[in-house]
């Protein structure tokens, strides 16, 4: 990794050195260069980690084993997240429902909105996942 940080080092002091040379006005398209090559660089690595993990999730289910199981508490950021955005856009939808047809308006936005969150309980279930893999491998075979 070191290596790599010195080419960056050696990138950027040329790309300085270019800046004094050549001036201000050539600033801007010196730093989209540089940063252009910073994120090529970083997308090589998340690439290169990407395939290294999925290769390791390869060979463990290649040996057998069951494929690494979420923590119980994986998905509570999205769950959380999904309950706070429900519930705040559950106030616009209230006020709509009632101004444009009362108390059936209210009840059919609060029945919207309870549907998707029970939606989204459903999908995020592990029980209700397992059952996707079992009917996936029942093709596989």
């Amino acid at each position: 990794m070191e290596a790599r940080d010195s080419e960056l080092e050696k990138e950027l002091n040329a790309t300085l050195q270019a800046r004094s040379e050549l001036g201000p006005e050539y600033e801007s398209a010196l730093i989209d260069s540089f940063l252009e090559k910073v994120d090529r660089r970083l997308d090589e690595t998340l690439d290169r980690r990407v395939r290294r993990h999925l290769a390791e999730q390869q060979i463990t289910v290649a040996r057998g084993a069951r494929s690494p199981q979420e923590p119980p508490l994986a998905n509570f950021g999205e769950r959380f997240g999904f309950g706070i955005i429900s519930l705040v856009l559950a106030i616009p939808l209230s006020a709509i429902g009632v101004a444009n047809a009362g108390i059936e308006g209210l009840a059919v936005a609060w029945l919207g909105i309870v549907g998707v969150n029970v939606a989204q309980v459903v999908r995020s279930r592990p029980s209700f996942r397992r059952s996707e893999e079992r009917a996936k491998s029942d093709w596989e075979d």
